[in-house]
């Protein structure tokens, strides 16, 4: 189409009528040069009454074949559409347009022989014509743009649709999002006076207000401890742009070297401001139980998670625990048999919460209780040899627990919540009742079936969390080994009580004290070999240190090597100016593995969690599959730098 608008161009005439001058002065000195000038200039005025002639022919046949596609209506009918119309060529060239579309588009003038693409944006006619409808921006108007084909060209109709695109943006700009706020540790401040408690409330309550009123909210102050801020969405976007400010304007809430928390769920992008409350229900229970200071957001059955940079606040009421384990007692007092399971690479943790509950199950509820696991992959083998010892037959194997299982079993997990973590899926899918027992940070896919699901996040340890419930559901059937058994689990994860440890973790330890628990024995279960130890410090040798991280990457192929990365990564928390250490690892199927460990200052169940795995603000670990080490460096460090940066 370019080359027939040129051949047409006022400018050929121009250079013909040039010739036809030229000629006439040639003539008087070379009459051969003037008929070839006379010539090339007729032959031009044919060339471009012929070219003429024929465009005007191809309009034609196109603006008919095009318009008479559309049942057979006439270009008369076409102007008085009540919406731009505008006929174009296969090559994207406009041969015609209604007035409509002059006015609207293109300011009264014929924009014959423009591309239709400068009104399309960035979109192609082939694109254009392949879509149902093009929603388009154009001089300040919106427009869908529907498009007609033939063979010959097409038929576009513009449809300004400004109103109605105004009114949908401002009803998704206003649509209502409820925020749920909990103030996480008032409990702390209520040891103080009660003028110092007021002003710390009175603060973090002015904070929320200023925060609602600056994002144009609605502040709502609610019973137990609770408030309600309702945002508009296009001020909620500006809030998750900006990471949620609120958490450390919070945090500045000072008094006796306590720092004020908050805990925030949010249900967003909701049909009714009904389902908004209920989505930031479950939203802040979520965040309270991936243990406070942080927000969360539901949108449809997804979580976004913002904060979480803090321990978690340490609750000082039993009531909880009294009350879970009444729960308890009923539904084992339902059962015919129970079963006990904990996490795949089960631990001092896992299995000294399981030997802890079993004797209380079957000789105080007169239960047949039984504990899976699978003593091939298990880090807690010194332990399960130190009970057997005592007491045989009480661990059975995967195969043997799926037998075990009646429709009136009932099933305790302890020490996760995740259900492909447990030491066996097929067992929890096929159990009908199930209890969970856990202390690590919430996870989005967690077990949401269990008839008692007991989580609580500021504990140290699960083994904390049965020796408590030990108290209520029979204290008089613990015995000195299951005492060793829950202490060891405790003095593992607080790292012998450095790190995570509350009021009620050294209360746990004077329990399962005094119950006869020898410390001396319960160490030695910590005992492992010489090559242990040679291997673990070599991968400690190994370690680069970056912004207060210590990274170790090992191609060792080990039976043990889960136990001696764990090693390493704690090992790795001695050195001088390390804050968290990372080992990264391959098992022996060649998955990529990833253990990491922390004094608290970066969190590292948030870095695994950003690389799919999870567990606790101290403890924690992934697995990436099967790529090289070199990748899973490469992308930890990534995400550690984006982390410490936000």
């Amino acid at each position: 189409m370019r080359r027939k608008v040129w051949t047409t161009s006022p400018w050929f005439l121009v250079i013909a009528i040039l010739l036809f001058a030229m000629s006439a002065f040639t003539f008087q000195y070379n009459f051969i040069l003037s008929c070839a000038e006379i010539a090339v200039g007729i032959a031009s005025v044919f060339f471009v009454v012929i070219s003429r002639i024929r465009l005007k022919k191809y309009i034609d046949k196109t603006v008919s074949s095009t318009i008479s596609n559309i049942s057979d209506i006439n270009q008369t009918y076409l102007e008085r559409f009540k919406m731009p119309v505008v006929v174009v060529g296969k090559f994207g060239d406009i041969l015609w347009s209604n007035s409509r579309f002059k006015k609207q588009l293109c300011l009264g003038r014929n924009p014959v022989n423009e591309n239709i693409t400068v009104y399309l944006g960035s979109k192609t006619v082939d694109e254009a014509a392949d879509s149902d409808v093009l929603e388009i921006y154009f001089d300040g108007h919106h427009y869908a743009v529907y498009c007609t084909a033939s063979d010959e060209g097409y038929v576009f109709f513009f449809i300004d649709n400004t109103h109605y695109s105004t009114i949908a943006k401002k009803f998704n700009e206003t649509q209502k999002s409820v925020a749920l706020i909990v103030f996480d540790n008032r409990e702390q401040f209520s040891n103080d006076s009660e003028e110092d408690t007021v002003a710390v409330v009175t603060e973090v309550e002015n904070k929320l207000l200023r925060f609602a009123i600056d994002n144009g909210a609605l502040y709502k102050r609610l019973p137990s401890n609770k408030y309600m801020i309702i945002f508009d969405k296009i001020h909620l976007d500006k809030i998750i742009a900006e990471k949620f400010p609120i958490l450390k304007e919070i945090r500045t809430i000072k008094y006796n070297d306590r720092e004020a928390t908050i805990s925030v769920g949010i249900g967003a992008d909701c049909d009714s401001i009904v389902e908004s409350e209920q989505k930031a229900r479950k939203a802040l229970d979520m965040s309270l139980g991936r243990g406070g200071d942080q927000v969360a957001i539901m949108r449809g059955d997804n979580y976004e998670f913002f904060g979480g940079v803090s321990a978690g606040i340490e609750r000082m009421s039993k009531v909880r625990t009294r009350v879970v384990a009444t729960s308890i007692s009923r539904v084992i007092s339902e059962s015919d048999r129970v079963l006990i399971m904990g996490h795949r690479f089960s631990d001092l943790d896992c299995i000294g919460a399981a030997a802890g509950l079993q004797p209380v199950i079957e000789n105080g509820f007169k239960k047949n209780c039984r504990i899976v696991i699978d003593k091939e992959t298990s880090m807690a083998q010194s332990l399960i040899n130190h009970v057997e010892a005592e007491k045989k037959n009480i661990f059975i194997t995967v195969e043997e627990g799926l037998k075990f299982i009646t429709p009136k079993t009932l099933l305790i997990i302890v020490d996760t919540h995740i259900p492909n973590v447990v030491e066996s899926p097929e067992i929890l899918e096929k159990s009908k009742r199930t209890v969970v027992i856990d202390h690590h940070r919430k996870m989005v896919n967690y077990i949401d079936n269990a008839i008692v699901f007991f989580h609580e996040p500021t504990s140290s340890s699960a083994c904390e969390m049965v020796a408590e419930l030990i108290t209520y559901l029979g204290e008089n059937y613990c015995s000195k080994l299951q005492a060793e058994a829950m202490l060891s689990g405790i003095m593992l994860d607080t790292k012998n009580f450095v790190l995570r440890t509350g009021v009620r973790t050294f209360e746990a330890a004077a329990f399962l004290r005094k119950k006869g628990a020898d410390t001396v024995e319960t160490k030695r279960l910590f005992s492992s070999s010489l090559e242990i130890h040679k291997e673990k410090y070599k991968i400690v040798d190994s370690a680069e240190i970056s912004r207060g991280c210590a990274v170790a990457v090992t191609d060792t192929i080990s039976e043990n090597i889960r136990l001696i990365c764990a090693q390493a990564a704690d090992e790795l928390l001695t050195i001088d100016g390390v804050d968290a250490g990372f080992v990264i690892f391959k098992s022996a199927d060649g998955t990529v593995n990833i253990s990491a460990r922390s004094y608290g200052k970066l969190n590292v169940q948030v870095v695994m969690e950003a690389l799919g795995g999870g567990g606790h603000q101290n403890m924690a670990a992934t697995q990436l599959g099967k790529i090289t080490l070199k990748e899973a460096k490469d992308t930890l460090l990534t995400v550690i730098e984006n982390i410490i940066k936000s």
